[in-house]
């Protein structure tokens, strides 16, 4: 059999546990603006966030929920839209991925991935705080009272 039409590293993992970390390594980057990893992780990362980044950049309601369903965390989602997207000027080439050395133990090659331009997080006046909606409690009805 032949790959053709395959796309993206497996990691040695199934597709929900690569999804999971897909999802926690995008995050990551949203809220800490930079992090380390093995390289090959950096660059799948990059290839899933910059086409998010994109859509961020387009804005709309679709969009948006979009990028919440494809991160599954509603602050990174909210960070990226309404933060991070407005401030990037140029229209790819959002992530850069810099070697990082090799990791003491099992000699993995790391890398480190940062967005290229400077991202500042307090700029704007109207600071993103997105509190997880609780579903309201349903209302009681008093017991009638029996006649006897």
């Amino acid at each position: 059999m032949h790959r053709h039409g395959i796309r993206g590293r497996k990691f040695g993992r199934e597709t929900d546990q690569r999804r999971a970390l897909m999802r926690g390594l995008m995050s990551s980057l949203i809220k800490y603006q930079t992090i380390t990893t093995t390289l090959a992780r950096c660059k799948e990362t990059r290839r899933e966030l910059e086409k998010l980044i994109t859509l961020a950049k387009k804005g709309g309601l679709a969009n948006r929920r979009l990028i919440i369903a494809r991160l599954n965390d509603l602050e990174a989602a909210a960070l990226l839209v309404d933060v991070i997207a407005p401030q990037i000027k140029r229209s790819s080439g959002y992530l850069r991925i810099e070697r990082a050395g090799f990791r003491r133990g099992d000699n993995s090659e790391m890398g480190t991935i940062s967005f290229v331009d400077e991202i500042d997080l307090e700029k704007l006046d109207n600071k993103v705080e997105v509190e997880a909606k609780k579903p309201a409690a349903k209302a009681t009805k008093p017991a009638k009272k029996e006649d006897k």
